[in-house]
């Protein structure tokens, strides 16, 4: 819940996680990453799903604050982009808010470019959607 506790404080509002079901995470259609440190403690998560025959989407991608120094931001988008190319996948998008700044930066320095909203509804001056040919 730590992601969209953030995004509540960021913008007020936010999905909930559980619009986007764990069934379409399931191997072959998309995978999902949990990191954790030696006492089992999540530090990290993501995932991608399929969003077209070879597009896919990056859901729920969130690093705990104390965790984010350690690069596991850029670890986990890495680890999701290779295993959505080895399912066949020639790019990949994904959502964040304008006020996620460093969210921004990471995806941009990974070769994703800003694209036209793909989700109808989503207000121009908070959303952001990126996508990266793989």
């Amino acid at each position: 819940m730590g992601l969209h506790d953030e995004q509540r404080s960021m913008y007020g509002f936010a999905d909930h996680p559980a619009d986007t079901p764990a069934s379409q995470f399931a191997p072959l259609h998309g995978l999902f990453l949990l990191v954790q440190d030696e006492e089992d403690q999540a530090l990290g998560c993501g995932g991608w799903r399929l969003l077209g025959a070879q597009t896919t989407k990056i859901k729920q991608p969130y690093v705990r604050p104390e965790a984010r120094p350690q690069s596991l931001g850029r670890e986990i988008l890495l680890r999701l982009e290779a295993d959505a190319m080895l399912k066949g996948a020639t790019s990949m998008q994904l959502e964040t808010g304008v006020a996620n700044t460093a969210a921004l930066a990471l995806y941009r320095t990974q070769g994703y470019v800003p694209i036209a909203s793909y989700r109808p509804g989503r207000n121009p001056d908070v959303n952001r959607a990126l996508r990266k040919a793989l």
